[in-house]
């Protein structure tokens, strides 16, 4: 993978950035596989919970599934992760994953070594990272971009093997430092990356920034594809309505970039 792959993009790329992320899906009547689950809009409604994955230099979809609203984020992933590869497998790829926190997962990042990719997913601050990084020993090295980074390796209590992992310190703001402990570290706020890619500290926080971009595409999806609306009685029938909508989002995205002009779609 190149050091920086984003700015290597040019033509047909020889990788992709593939972001995976859950979105809920509020319902008000009682649909098949709807429960109450995690519903931030409408706490105690009943919902699906969809999982999405997307193509970020195009911003396409590339695979997803309606899922009951209980489900874990991360549930289902490693097996997503799986059909992406099988989709691509001819292309001659190579696939970078970014994931949020509810995908740090170890069966996940086997997933992704054995099947040759590259992930940066974000971690937990478990107590033990939070202690490599708050010692006043350690030194952080304040990049570009202003943001400091550190990384170590190391693994977890329940993982067989070490792995690499970024910190991005970020200084609290000031109201949130004005009634801190004497404990170290309790100024700043870390943000942990596992990652098997050979970017810098620097360029694999500014690599997981973009995840953001997937947010916005669920929203693009949820709001113009009607993604949002899933209302009819029969839980597969609502996975093909999903299907079809996504289908016409991405025939959507493939019309602008005919006649809106490619530039609109570098990142």
């Amino acid at each position: 993978m190149n050091s920086s792959p984003e700015k290597a993009y040019s033509g047909t790329p020889n990788w992709i950035s593939s972001d995976i992320d859950s979105s809920v899906v509020n319902v008000e009547g009682h649909q098949e596989g709807t429960v109450k689950g995690y519903n931030p809009k409408k706490p105690g409604n009943r919902c699906y919970n969809l999982q999405f994955a997307f193509f970020d230099e195009i911003k396409a979809y590339l695979t997803g599934y309606v899922r009951s609203g209980d489900t874990y984020t991360s549930n289902g992933a490693a097996e997503m992760i799986k059909e992406i590869v099988a989709q691509l497998k001819d292309e001659g790829l190579e696939i970078a994953y970014r994931m949020d926190s509810g995908f740090f997962d170890d069966a996940i990042l086997e997933t992704i070594e054995s099947l040759g990719g590259k992930y940066v997913i974000k971690g937990k601050g478990y107590p033990t990272l939070v202690a490599q990084v708050t010692d006043p020993s350690i030194t952080f090295v304040t990049g570009e971009s202003g943001r400091e980074t550190n990384e170590f390796v190391t693994a977890l209590n329940t993982w067989e093997k070490d792995r690499r992992f970024v910190v991005a310190r970020v200084l609290k703001d000031e109201k949130d430092r004005a009634q801190i402990s004497f404990l170290e570290g309790e100024a700043n706020d870390y943000f942990f990356f596992v990652t098997n890619t050979e970017q810098s500290s620097e360029e694999v926080d500014e690599f997981y920034k973009k995840r953001g971009n997937c947010e916005n595409y669920i929203k693009e999806a949820k709001y113009d594809m009607a993604v949002g609306h899933l209302l009819l009685q029969s839980f597969w029938a609502n996975e093909a309505i999903f299907q079809l909508m996504m289908l016409a989002y991405n025939l959507f995205l493939l019309f602008k970039m005919d006649f809106v002009g490619e530039t609109e779609y570098r990142q």
